[in-house]
């Protein structure tokens, strides 16, 4: 697998903003701090025209980039480059979209290429084997929980829907309370998926961090490696979000949701076929479907 870019592939985390400065002395995290908290205010600065905007000369801020434990400079651009993206505004992205009344059709074709282009990096980044070991990982586990709130609950309650039928062990956890609850009652013989994309929502990380503490197998599903749930999983999958208006695309995540039902549709495929006779008949039959 290549070394992943920015919401591709697999890949474990660097570290936090903050344990990135604690690298540092007191003096030292004053310094850079600015450009860590405002990330896209610095990112396309040369190293002299960074130390300017810091008050510092261009030695002193090698020296503290390379002290938070980035091999080079452009390494900490990059740093930079995917804290910008991981906590843009709605507004910072309508902001640089397309403008006009009359770009209507432009913004339309704008969304409909952000959105291929999405699909074809995960067709081209995913990685088969690691899927394959975490549909293993799906059908051994003892329960399996996903996390995910705000707009990251369609994912999770989609995900959760196909799961059910195919008999497996499953329960959604898309609220504050609920992500604590079933944390708490998590042990090793147990699986977590979490989604959440951007900086990460509260509920969702700290649900995670809870499963971990309980030694259950965590996996996150997010945009970006400096996505706080990267601190508490085993593995990440990045998928990408992009979308030239206000708010993310779930385009990809869903693409890659579905990959992972097939796949463990066809793992025990006889299991499969097996239960969806079954569900046949419910759907030819059941009372929820209308009848003409």
């Amino acid at each position: 697998m290549k070394k992943p870019r920015r919401a591709e592939g697999f890949n474990s985390p660097p570290k936090s903003v903050s344990g990135r400065l604690s690298l540092l002395s007191p003096k030292r995290q004053e310094t850079i701090r600015p450009a860590l908290e405002q990330p896209r205010e610095f990112v396309l600065l040369s190293v002299r025209a960074l130390a300017e905007r810091l008050g510092t000369d261009p030695a002193t801020t090698v020296r503290i980039v390379r002290g938070m434990g980035f091999g080079s400079y452009r390494e900490f651009q990059h740093y930079l480059h995917e804290l910008s993206i991981a906590r843009a505004t709605s507004l910072d992205t309508m902001q640089t979209g397309i403008a006009g009344k009359h770009t209507l059709a432009l913004q339309a074709k704008a969304s409909l290429d952000q959105d291929s282009k999405s699909l074809t990096r995960l067709s081209q980044n995913y990685n088969p084997k690691q899927i394959a070991k975490l549909v293993e990982r799906i059908y051994s586990a003892r329960q399996i929980v996903l996390l995910g709130g705000d707009l990251a609950a369609n994912l999770v309650n989609f995900f959760e829907h196909l799961l059910i039928i195919l008999g497996l062990p499953v329960s959604a956890a898309t609220t504050p309370a609920e992500s604590v609850h079933k944390a708490r009652s998590l042990t090793k013989r147990d699986l977590v998926i979490a989604i959440t994309f951007g900086r990460g929502l509260r509920q969702t990380v700290e649900g995670l961090r809870q499963s971990q503490e309980n030694h259950a197998y965590c996996v996150g599903i997010t945009d970006t490696a400096v996505s706080p749930i990267c601190q508490f999983a085993n593995e990440c999958l990045f998928v990408p979000v992009d979308a030239p208006s206000f708010g993310p695309s779930y385009v990809a995540p869903m693409a890659l949701l579905n990959l992972i039902v097939v796949a463990c549709a066809n793992h025990k495929r006889a299991r499969t076929l097996s239960i969806l006779k079954k569900v046949q008949e419910e759907q030819r039959h059941g009372f929820r479907w209308y009848e003409s």
